[in-house]
Formats: structure tokens, C-alpha cells, sequence
């Protein structure tokens, strides 16, 4: 009988073992193969910058100097070429910032996030003097964590939200601190278009968007930096929405 459980015992460490050794692998393999595809989609964008640089510079030299010589439909070609080689460009900006944020060493430190959402809504109603728009920033807010990446949380979702309560008057934009599933959780809430909540799994997917891009601007990109961000720190972000209701973003900073 000790015979036969030894036996047992050994065949199961070996198993384990063989397992542990097959996980570390995986593990390898999957890191490898994500720092390939992170130093390809760098590549690729950086590469891209310089001949749409190119043809934005041309298309914006024909419109100054040559205009002239155009009708009013070769005007609206070159309008054309510089909005989508604009946007284009605003796409590869994203790509870059994607990798940038999966390669860059985290520095953690005390990041006051009240305070980094106040400086955004000034730079908001500096760049949009236009919008009446209420905060409610919750005071003493602070968080542990890279601070400059955290600093980029806070741009895209309070950005997020600004553009999604453009139809509002007033728009009624919130922030503050609160407990979810016994952990801290951080939110950026909004009363503006919101979202289907069928639809949620497409929000953190880089150039996806939820409405048409016709009725909001942007490129898709914001979200998937939070996401890859708060990836990077050990938590989560998830989104609570109801179609014309408002929208409200939730992240954690540790698993």
C-alpha cells in the first residue's frame, strides 16, 4: 500500500512538473510573440508617417498656391485628400502610443487623480469655450501608479465623456472614487448618448467605435490606451451604459 501511494505521489509531481514546464513555455512563446507583433506595429506606423507627411505637405501646397488654377471640384478633391490623410495620420499617432505604452518601463508613485482631472477640464473648456459643461470632482482622490500613464487614463475617459455629452446643455460630467466587489474602483461618469450594453465587448478594441463616426468625432483609439494602461497596472475597466443615458467608466489598479 505505501508502495503503490508512493509510487502514486511520484507520478503525480512528475506530471506537475511536466506541466509547470509546459506553462513556462506558453508563457515565453506568448511573450515573444507579443513583443513581435508590438515592435511590428511600431514599425509599420513609424514607416507610414513620413509619405503621408509627404502627401499632406503637397495637397496643403496646391490648395495655397495653385488654387488659382482649380475649380471648385479640384478644391474639394484636395479638402478631401487632407481630411483622410489627416485622419490617417491620427491612426498611426494611435498605433504608436499602443506600443509605446506596452514597451515603456512602469515608475509607480502617488498619482493625485483629483487634481489631474481638474487640469483636463480646464484644458476642455480652454479648447471648447463653447460647451456648458458641470464637473463634480470628488476632492483627495489619489491612486498608486505611473503617473504619466495614469495622466493618459484620466485624457481619454474624461475626453471620452466630453464628446459623447456634446448634445447636452448642460452636460453633467462626474468623478470620484467607490467600492466595487470589495475592491477601489475609480469612475468617470457622463449623462450623454451612451451605449447598447450588447455591444460592450467592442469598447476597449483599438478603432472601434460605438456610433457613427459622422455623429462623434475620433479615431477609436482612447479606450484601447486606458485598456492596455490599466492592463499594465494589474486591474480592470468596464463601462455601465444605457442607450441615450449616459455612460459610466470604472477601473482598478490591482488584480
Amino acid at each position: 500500500m505505501n508502495d503503490r501511494s508512493h509510487t502514486g505521489e511520484e507520478e503525480l509531481r512528475c506530471r506537475v512538473q511536466e506541466l509547470e514546464h509546459r506553462v513556462t513555455e506558453l508563457t515565453e512563446a506568448l511573450d515573444a510573440s507579443n513583443r513581435e507583433l508590438q515592435t511590428f506595429s511600431y514599425s509599420v506606423s513609424h514607416d507610414l508617417r513620413a509619405p503621408l507627411t509627404i502627401i499632406d505637405g503637397f495637397a496643403r501646397a496646391l490648395m495655397e498656391d495653385c488654387v488659382e488654377q482649380l475649380d471648385a471640384q479640384g478644391q474639394d478633391y484636395l479638402k478631401r485628400i487632407r481630411i483622410a490623410s489627416q485622419r490617417m495620420g491620427n491612426l498611426i499617432n494611435g498605433l504608436l502610443n499602443l506600443s509605446r505604452i506596452a514597451r515603456e518601463p512602469l515608475c509607480s508613485g502617488t498619482a493625485n487623480l483629483s487634481e489631474m482631472v481638474r487640469t483636463i477640464e480646464m484644458e476642455l473648456r480652454y479648447l471648447h469655450p463653447e460647451r456648458s459643461v458641470l464637473f463634480t470632482i470628488e476632492d483627495g482622490v489619489t491612486a498608486q501608479g505611473d503617473r504619466r500613464m495614469l495622466r493618459t487614463v484620466m485624457d481619454n475617459l474624461l475626453r471620452n465623456a466630453w464628446k459623447f455629452t456634446v448634445a447636452r446643455d448642460p452636460a453633467h460630467i462626474s468623478f470620484g472614487v467607490c467600492v466595487q466587489e470589495g475592491k477601489t474602483a475609480y469612475f468617470v461618469k457622463d449623462d450623454g448618448a451612451g451605449f447598447d450594453m450588447a455591444f460592450a465587448d467592442r469598447l476597449f478594441i483599438p478603432f472601434q467605435r460605438m456610433h457613427q463616426g459622422s455623429e462623434f468625432e475620433g479615431v477609436g483609439i482612447g479606450l484601447a490606451t486606458a485598456h492596455r494602461i490599466i492592463q499594465r497596472h494589474g486591474g480592470r475597466i468596464w463601462a455601465e451604459a444605457a442607450p441615450d443615458a449616459g455612460a459610466t467608466f470604472y477601473f482598478t489598479l490591482t488584480g
